[in-house]
């Protein structure tokens, strides 16, 4: 806890920029803060700062303090090249995403082609066409790891203009790489292939898909039966279900906003379909040698059963990292025998790798080696962590900033972990965890006003209310 501030002149310039300096993580010692009596941490600096009125609560520092970069990529972005592709025009497909997406990398589509055969085609932005490996436009993405979505913005790891370019339905026809799955009744693949194609895009809302299936619209209908089927074999594969609520947090200098995310079906289809597609990539390269940065996860530590809130937090918690090697493993909280994140190349510098390995060996380059693959992803990773940790962090500070405008309101909670005389509760409207202490026991559903807002500290309390107005 900080001492209590005595009565302050003006800052100088000179001191202002001196704390700053502390608050954004850029320097260590602050004879300004020694001098108040204050500790020498950002989060000291940040409270000063904030009760003198020189930053205001929009300001969050924890993206400079943890070294992720916030400026935007400038470098020139090549043309595609001229270069033979397998034209899917004719095929319907679809990018489908929150509203207000600005990188659409991934779609999805079907072929039928009897036999009770359906091909699943995930087509995904032909960045590597863009950025081949060792270019400057491959250093800077992996010194950066991946796009940085904070609520007030979006610094992608990769530049504006190639997103325009290299991005699925924003031009009438645009170039991908594809990845297409033969799949049976029961979502069992008889066959995998990748291929350099040219698609026709069409961008929708998770809304709008679903709509579309609800009214019986195909490829919807079938999209949807497919990945029914597969997740029933991820499951019995031992795949987790783990459902915890989710949020959009927004943020400008008037305010913020929390939002909670709808959960159509056709959200989770999107996503079973972009798991195949990571599957099937993995099992292409595999089949071919290829080094990728494969997604590897450790089994579960314990079994969690049950469907509530309490279970699906504690089900998480059974899970390890997951690991990227060069070489293929089990993901085992997929339910996958070997797995590859490959859909999101504009946001994920580690998924461009993936489509630099298959771009190589489509087009007869020399592919990077596994020693080659594993110093990418050590790097990327170490520059991945930290730009989500700034997001997470970013989003807690402008969720608190939305709790301290209406300290009236009432939340529902959950009492989802209790370790000792501590209970963790789950605001659910907010995404928010937040320590508890009271005698509840677990799946105690409670009513709380959020008191004691501290932006700097990034807490609040939760004070049980009984007889909400």
């Amino acid at each position: 806890m900080t001492a209590p501030f005595p009565a302050l002149p003006e800052l100088t310039p000179a001191q202002r920029t001196e704390v700053e300096l502390v608050a954004r993580g850029k320097q260590e010692k602050s004879r300004t803060l020694r001098d108040l009596a204050q500790p020498e941490t950002p989060e000291a600096a940040h409270a000063l700062l904030l009760r003198l009125g020189l930053w205001d609560e929009a300001r969050t520092p924890y993206a400079e303090r943890l070294g992720a970069a916030l400026t935007p990529v400038t470098l020139a972005v090549p043309d595609f090249p001229e270069e033979a592709r397998l034209d899917l025009t004719q095929l319907p497909a679809y990018a489908i995403d929150d509203e207000g997406n600005r990188d659409p990398d991934d779609a999805v589509g079907i072929e039928v082609l009897g036999g009770g055969l359906t091909r699943l085609w995930v087509h995904v932005a032909d960045v590597a066409a863009l950025v081949p490996a060792g270019s400057p436009l491959d250093e800077e993405a992996r010194a950066r790891g991946a796009t940085l979505y904070l609520p007030d913005r979006t610094i992608g790891m990769l530049p504006d203009a190639l997103v325009e370019r290299a991005g699925l339905g924003l031009s009438e026809i645009t170039p991908a790489l594809s990845i297409a799955l033969d799949l049976d009744e029961e979502g069992n693949a008889d066959a995998v292939e990748v291929q350099l194609t040219r698609v026709r895009v069409q961008r929708l809302t998770y809304t709008q898909a679903q709509e579309r299936l609800s009214a019986g619209e195909e490829p919807f209908v079938t999209l949807a039966r497919l990945a029914r089927a597969s997740r029933t074999l991820r499951e019995g594969e031992g795949a987790l279900t783990i459902d915890l609520p989710e949020v959009r947090v927004k943020a400008d200098d008037r305010g913020a906003t929390v939002t909670p995310l709808p959960k159509p079906e056709m959200r989770a289809v999107v996503q079973e379909c972009m798991t195949l597609a990571g599957w099937a990539a993995a099992i292409y390269a595999d089949d071919h040698g290829l080094p990728l940065p494969f997604a590897t996860q450790d089994a579960p530590t314990r079994d969690v059963p049950g469907d509530t809130l309490p279970a699906h937090w504690a089900r998480r918690k059974t899970l390890a990292r997951t690991r990227f090697q060069p070489a293929p493993g089990p993901h085992h909280g997929m339910g996958l025998d070997l797995y590859a994140q490959a859909t999101s190349p504009l946001r994920r510098y580690l998924d461009l790798v993936v489509h630099q390995q298959l771009r190589a060996h489509l087009t007869g380059a020399e592919p990077l080696s596994g020693k080659d693959v594993a110093a990418r992803v050590a790097q990327a990773q170490m520059n991945a962590d930290a730009t989500r940790q700034a997001e997470r962090l970013s989003r807690k500070h402008h969720t608190l900033r939305f709790v301290a405008a209406q300290p009236e309101r009432v939340w529902d909670a959950v009492v989802v972990e209790r370790r000792g005389p501590q209970a963790t509760l789950l605001i659910p409207e907010l995404a928010l965890d937040l320590p508890f202490s009271a005698p509840v026991s677990v799946g105690t559903a409670l009513k709380v006003r959020l008191t004691d807002v501290n932006l700097p500290a990034l807490t609040v309390r939760a004070r049980a209310v009984e007889n909400p107005a």
